[in-house]
């Protein structure tokens, strides 16, 4: 009797990652293990739950769920509510409701160990099955159609369930308890393997050993995978990778490198623990290691045991090599088919975004790949592979895609009032786009470099497919402030009230949300080009954020681009703009010949340099430019590593490489303006470069110098503001070298230096602040309201 009268029932509402990850099968263990009453269903927001029982009982219930949720379930808040008794005479899973859509949807997670060892077991019924999944792994994001997340809303439904899937599905013991894409070789998608013509060569698993085959013969393969195709060939055949570059006009730009296992990893690159961690999660992104090229191991141009070499056509001049491991049952059979390392770069033509239909890539592909291994399982929206390298001892994202996006970003939100609904739309390289319904932001996928139509019609695309997914209405819209920028023109004409955002104001915002920080911050936002509030091209900036206002505090002096975006692709020029530029503020060098006896002399003819000169003295297509990331092209072409650029960043990647080993303290001299904003004037450090290039220094010691300048004058300009948060955000903080001695030498002054981790310090994370920028009620900029 005491019992009944000390019975009561809990309402909760649970937020957050908490479904497609074996939640509701989990609540139902849990229940029946405490003999409590009551239901579990998902709704457009998360799970909901009413549980009736013994009061201590559903104390120990609440405090279990929060300490024993499924691995790659996330709580973001619980709401509990304690009403009278209903009556509830059995525990059971309801079916999902809907409403206002605010519910978590995963990102796509790679092949856990059971699946793993199903797929390679004789006496499975999945033996060899590519699509083989749980609640614990495969197909979330590229799958789903609609909110909540149930088969019906996702593009498995045409894929009627076998009796033995569906008992599967229907048993709350089972791991593939409502685990949406459930099925097997009996029920489920299959492949096929396609010639140039669309016509099937094989079938089932002979496809996929055929197309194995024609990965040895050096053939190049467009693979369907999970969030669009790969284009594979054999990572030790020079000339396969050869062809592949000519194919797809990719001429010096490292490709990744899907290995069959950790210990080849491990026998051929220099693996830390973070690292390793990070190649088995269940984002499985592609990771930047370090070539192992220690004298007790074979270079990666020495044959090895097993495995064979990668070819230096991958990765040509680079240290480093983007290595994944297979991350779905349809890879896991590929590479135990190979047993070596294959190339596996995105299937798509230059500056357009992934293929993800098998009629597409026939289309679109077919003068790149010999055969197609495709599949019918269709993916509802495009997504890349996630780039990631460590950064003073922590993960850094570099391309936020499969296994990261869309997971929210929490910000605290204010109150009283909710905040608006914002749309951002990022910037124009290497765009992403943002949707806020705080206090979730929902960051999307890579989408890239918003050159071309095609790309634009992605970025459409990728807006449109996250707006209804989470059925969202913006009632205000963020962009760049650069008037030419194609996402910036979108924003301007779509009818509602329009932020315009600072580029590098977005830089350190997004790391400060990130990081939950509050003003005020010193950040520095150092990259390649973002445009101005002086309609200059800005790129080596130190913003203060106060609590009211944001504020350009120091900047490098301007220089001129000859050429303007044409200098991007040459550093050559970008050289000659630092040059004539020395000639202005130091005019006693006029008629030195300062291009004489630098790398620089030779590249260009008479004539070009006639007319480049000619052009920086009139004015001419040359804009001005405090960018750190031209500023490092200029260096590279004044050390003649680097005269022409075939992708972005370059010149700036291989002015860093040789560093190699080099261990020096030393730096070039410099100066700071006492003016608002201060001036930092390079001038004497491209002086002294000049120098050690006419006394022979050697390379890396140079390199290393430039390096070590640019450290200094962020520990010069921090002891000029009462501020210990230091951020470090924008492109340049990609480099390894600059960023973590940055790191090491603000820590040895007792600053808090912040750098990012989740969300890309490129302009993929801009989007996110310039949500935060738009969520603002009332910032100034250098004291004028906006």
């Amino acid at each position: 009797m005491a019992d009944q009268t000390n019975r009561q029932r809990l309402s909760l509402i649970i937020r957050g990652a908490v479904q497609g990850v074996g939640f509701r099968p989990f609540i139902y263990r849990l229940a029946t293990e405490l003999a409590l009453v009551g239901w579990v269903n998902n709704s457009s927001v998360g799970v909901f739950i009413e549980v009736e029982g013994n009061r201590n009982t559903l104390e120990s219930f609440l405090e279990r769920v929060q300490r024993e949720k499924p691995p790659r379930s996330q709580i973001h808040t619980i709401e509990t509510q304690w009403l009278d008794l209903s009556g509830y005479t059995t525990f059971e899973i309801r079916h999902s409701v809907s409403g206002e859509k605010t519910a978590v949807v995963l990102p796509d997670l790679a092949t856990c160990p059971d699946c793993f060892r199903e797929i390679f077991d004789p006496h499975n019924r999945r033996y060899r099955y590519p699509f083989t999944n749980c609640t614990n792994c495969g197909p979330r994001y590229t799958i789903i159609e609609a909110l909540p997340y149930d088969r019906c809303n996702t593009t498995m439904k045409g894929f009627k369930m076998c009796p033995q899937c569906q008992a599967e599905y229907e048993n709350p013991l089972d791991r593939r308890f409502h685990a949406q894409p459930n099925a097997c070789p009996v029920c489920g998608p299959h492949l096929e393997l396609w010639n140039l013509q669309g016509e099937v060569l094989a079938a089932g698993d002979r496809a996929l050993i055929a197309a194995a085959n024609a990965i040895r013969e050096g053939k190049i393969v467009a693979i369907k995978g999970l969030g669009g195709f790969h284009l594979v060939v054999d990572a030790r055949n020079s000339a396969a990778v050869a062809e592949l570059r000519k194919r797809k006009g990719r001429p010096d730009k490292p490709f990744a490198v899907m290995y069959p296992g950790l210990d080849l990893v491990k026998e051929q690159c220099q693996v830390t623990p973070t690292e390793e961690e990070l190649l088995q999660s269940a984002e499985c992104p592609i990771v930047l290691l370090k070539f192992d090229l220690s004298p007790n191991f074979r270079s990666p141009l020495t044959p090895l045991m097993k495995g064979g070499t990668i070819s230096s056509e991958v990765a040509p001049g680079n240290p480093y090599l983007g290595v994944m491991l297979p991350y779905t049952p349809l890879h896991h059979l590929l590479m135990r088919e190979l047993g070596f390392p294959m190339v596996a770069t995105s299937g798509n033509v230059s500056d357009e975004p992934i293929c993800v239909d098998e009629l597409e890539a026939l289309q679109k592909l077919n003068q790149i790949a010999d055969v197609f291994l495709v599949h019918n399982r269709p993916i509802a929206r495009p997504v890349d592979d996630s780039v990631v390298r460590t950064m003073g001892g922590r993960e850094m994202v570099l391309r936020r895609a499969r296994g990261y996006a869309p997971f929210p970003i929490i910000i605290p939100s204010p109150t009283p009032s909710p905040l608006t609904p914002v749309l951002a739309v990022g910037g124009h390289l290497k765009n992403t786009i943002a949707i806020a319904r705080p206090p979730q932001v929902f960051l999307s996928q890579h989408i890239g470099d918003l050159e071309t139509p095609a790309a634009f019609n992605y970025f459409q695309q990728v807006m449109t497919s996250l707006r209804e997914l989470y059925e969202f209405e913006p009632e205000l819209v963020a962009c760049d402030a650069h008037p030419d920028y194609i996402s910036s023109q979108f924003a301007a004409s779509q009818n509602l009230p329009l932020i315009k955002v600072q580029h590098h104001y977005a830089h350190v915002l997004s790391c400060m949300a990130e990081h939950g920080l509050e003003p005020p911050v010193l950040g520095v936002a150092w990259d390649g080009t973002g445009y101005g509030e002086d309609e200059t091209i800005w790129g080596g900036e130190f913003i203060y954020i106060s609590e009211e206002t944001y504020q350009r505090v120091a900047h490098f002096r301007p220089w001129q681009l000859p050429g303007g975006e044409q200098a991007v692709k040459e550093p050559r020029r970008i050289a000659l703009g630092l040059l004539e530029e020395l000639l202005i503020l130091n005019p006693v060098l006029e008629g030195r010949g300062l291009i004489n006896n630098t790398p620089l002399e030779q590249t260009f003819t008479p004539q070009e340099l006639f007319l480049l000169k000619t052009m920086l003295k009139k004015g001419l297509n040359s804009p001005k430019t405090s960018s750190v990331g031209r500023l490092f092209d200029g260096v590279a072409s004044l050390l003649g590593i680097r005269q022409k650029a075939s992708f972005e960043g370059q010149a700036a990647m291989e002015l860093e490489f040789k560093i190699g080993e080099m261990i020096t303290d030393n730096y070039y001299n410099f100066s700071i303006s006492s003016s608002v904003p201060a001036i930092i004037d390079w001038s004497p450090m491209i002086t002294a470069i000049l120098k050690d290039v006419s006394d022979e220094l050697p390379l890396p010691e140079i390199c290393a110098k430039f390096h070590n300048t640019l450290v200094k004058i962020i520990l010069e300009i921090a002891k000029s503001f009462p501020c210990h948060q230091i951020i470090l955000t924008g492109g340049c903080f990609q480099n390894r070298y600059l960023t973590e001695r940055t790191i090491d030498q603000l820590q040895q002054q007792n600053y808090c230096p912040y750098w990012h981790q989740q969300i890309p310090p490129n302009d993929g994370g801009l989007a996110l602040g310039q949500v935060i920028a738009a969520l603002k009620p009332r910032v100034s900029i250098n004291h004028q309201e906006v």
